[in-house]
C-alpha cells in the first residue's frame, strides 16, 4: 500500500490517523513507546490499534512492542532495533566495510544485554554480549528512521581478534586486517578498551610481519603488552607449530602460509 493512501472502508478513523502519524514522521520501523511519545495521548489504546493494523497486514510485527511497515526489510536496521543498544559488528561489519566478500548467513549484533539468537522475516540474528567497557568505536550509518549503529573499521578488526569465532575464519580475518586502512592511535585505544592481551600480540605480530603501513606505533605498544605465556596465533587452530620468542606466539599458521593467504586476495 502506498504511503498516505488508506482505504477507509477497511480501517477505522483511529487507524487511519495512526498511519498518517507514521507518514508525517517518516517512520518505517518503530516501538510502541516511540508512538506513544509522538502521539501525545491522541489515541486511547495504541497497543490495540497497532496489533489490529498488523492483523490487517498494514503493519508487520517484528517482536513484542516493535513493528515496521510490511515492505520494510532492512536487516541492518531491524537487527540493531532488536536490542536496546544493538550494534552491527564482527563478520557482518567486516562485510559492510568492504573488508571481506564473504557474506555471513547470520547478522552479528553486539550488545551489553543478554538476548537469544532470533530469526525475523527469514533473517537470523546472533547477539554477542560484551561488557560496557568494550562498547566503543561506534558510528552511525543510514539516515533518520533508517539509521543503524555499526563498529568502525578499527573496532571491527579489534573485536574480530577478540572473538575470532565470529569473524568468518582466521584466514579471512588476516586478509581483512591486511587490506584495512587503520589508524594506529584508534587501534591502541580500542585494544585498551577490549583488553585482550593475546589478541593484542596477534595483531602486533601480523602488523610487523605484513609491514602494515602506519602501524609502527601500534607495534611498539603491542610489545609493551606481552606476557610470558605463549598463545597460539590462531586460537581456533591446531596445537602445533614453531614458537616465536619475540611475540610469545605459537605459530600454528606458518609465516609462509600467512603471506600466501594475503597474496591470494590480489
Amino acid at each position: 500500500m502506498a504511503r498516505g493512501t488508506y482505504i477507509s472502508e477497511n480501517l477505522t478513523q483511529s487507524q487511519i490517523d495512526m498511519m498518517l502519524l507514521l507518514d508525517e514522521y517518516e517512520m518505517d520501523i518503530f516501538t510502541l513507546q516511540e508512538l506513544e511519545d509522538l502521539s501525545s495521548d491522541q489515541f486511547d489504546n495504541i497497543n490495540e490499534l497497532v496489533e489490529n493494523l498488523a492483523h490487517k497486514k498494514i503493519l508487520s510485527r517484528i517482536e513484542r512492542g516493535k513493528y515496521c511497515r510490511p515492505n520494510f526489510r532492512d536487516e541492518k536496521v531491524i537487527g540493531t532495533r532488536l536490542v536496546e543498544d544493538g550494534v552491527i559488528a564482527y563478520w557482518s561489519a567486516l562485510n559492510l566495510h568492504g573488508l571481506t566478500e564473504q557474506f555471513p548467513n547470520t547478522i552479528f549484533i553486539q550488545t551489553t544485554k543478554v538476548k537469544s539468537r532470533k530469526e525475523v522475516f527469514g533473517v537470523s540474528y546472533q547477539f554477542v554480549k560484551i561488557t560496557p567497557s568494550k562498547r566503543t568505536g561506534i558510528i552511525k550509518e543510514g539516515y533518520g528512521n533508517h539509521s543503524y549503529a555499526i563498529t568502525n573499521v578499527e573496532k571491527t578488526i579489534v573485536d574480530c581478534f577478540d572473538l575470532p569465532q565470529h569473524s568468518g575464519g582466521y584466514a579471512e580475518l588476516i586478509r581483512a586486517f591486511d587490506s584495512a586502512k587503520l589508524s594506529a592511535e584508534k587501534m591502541i585505544e580500542y585494544c585498551k578498551a577490549v583488553n585482550n592481551l593475546a589478541g593484542i600480540k596477534r595483531i602486533g605480530y601480523l602488523a610487523e610481519l605484513l609491514d602494515k603501513k602506519g602501524m609502527k606505533s601500534f607495534i611498539r605498544f603491542a610489545k609493551t603488552q606481552l606476557t610470558q605465556t605463549y598463545n597460539p596465533l590462531d586460537p581456533l587452530g591446531p596445537d602445533e607449530g614453531k614458537y616465536n620468542g619475540e611475540w610469545k606466539l605459537k605459530l600454528n599458521i606458518s609465516e609462509s602460509a600467512i603471506l600466501d593467504i594475503v597474496n591470494k586476495q590480489y
